[in-house]
């Protein structure tokens, strides 16, 4: 099972962590809505916007592990697909930030990021038209800040290959929703799937988003110019690693080798 102990200091030290970014940047204020408020950040900077996304980032990773532990890992991996634009999205963003380069295309990514879904002023229950900056330009960018100008076609198929899995996961899909069928009865698994292989592969897999999630947290240090938190956070990372993989593998795979070579 998931080696509590490794996974909760994780979880526990990215809080900390974007507690600390969070009391760097201008707070949220109060904000007319209708006949109410709300709390915004009004100044919409691109470290606010780093410091949203970083909150959901452990949000989810605290609720893909609920998920996890009772056994709906169709429902974790819809999670995870969401987490896999997340951390894309705190990358993209930060990268601009650790390189000097504000783009149109970063520029445009934040006025979508911060436009409001409903009229504040107005009384319809319709949302707006929300803009989009397309997820293969964004892809695009951090495939050439990794591999250079000209990019790696190798890199980029691989995210797309990893989202339109875990979009099958989001969408229902017949493939991915098969993977709930089978049992002594042969049925399908409804209150999730305790003790079986799949929740085996979905714990192993959950190691990355963990993995990924401390990574997000260091790149975000870097763009917040604090080099002694971004070593810290390393140094933390290299204790995860230790505690919980091999070879950059998780050691939750390891049991499910035993099993299918046995």
């Amino acid at each position: 099972m998931i080696e509590n102990e490794p996974y909760e200091q994780a979880l526990d030290y990215m809080e900390r962590i974007v507690n600390v970014f969070s009391n760097r940047v201008p707070a949220p204020k109060p904000v007319r809505f209708r006949r109410s408020f709300v709390y915004r950040h009004v100044e919409k900077t691109i470290h606010q916007a780093l410091v949203q996304k970083l909150a959901r980032m452990v949000s989810s990773l605290h609720a893909a592990r609920l998920l996890l532990e009772a056994g709906f890992v169709q429902e974790q991996a819809s999670l995870q697909r969401i987490l896999d634009e997340i951390t894309e999205d705190i990358s993209f963003l930060a990268f601009s930030v650790i390189l000097g380069e504000s783009t149109p295309l970063h520029e445009k990514y934040l006025e979508f990021f911060f436009q409001e879904e409903f009229d504040p002023d107005g009384e319809s229950t319709s949302s707006t038209d929300r803009g989009m900056v397309p997820r293969k330009k964004i892809r695009a960018y951090l495939d050439r800040c990794v591999s250079g100008t000209k990019g790696s076609s190798q890199n980029l198929d691989t995210a797309r290959t990893l989202s339109k899995a875990y979009s099958g996961y989001v969408h229902a899909a017949s493939p991915q929703i098969m993977d709930m069928y089978g049992g002594v009865t042969c049925g399908f698994f409804m209150r999730g799937m305790h003790e079986t292989t799949r929740q085996a592969e979905h714990r192993a897999d959950f190691w990355n988003y963990m993995f990924r999630g401390i990574m997000s947290c260091c790149l975000t240090a870097k763009a917040f110019g604090d080099d002694e938190l971004f070593v810290s956070i390393r140094e933390f990372e290299v204790s995860f690693l230790r505690a919980t993989s091999t070879d950059y593998q998780s050691n939750d795979w390891l049991p499910i080798a035993d099993v299918d070579n046995g």
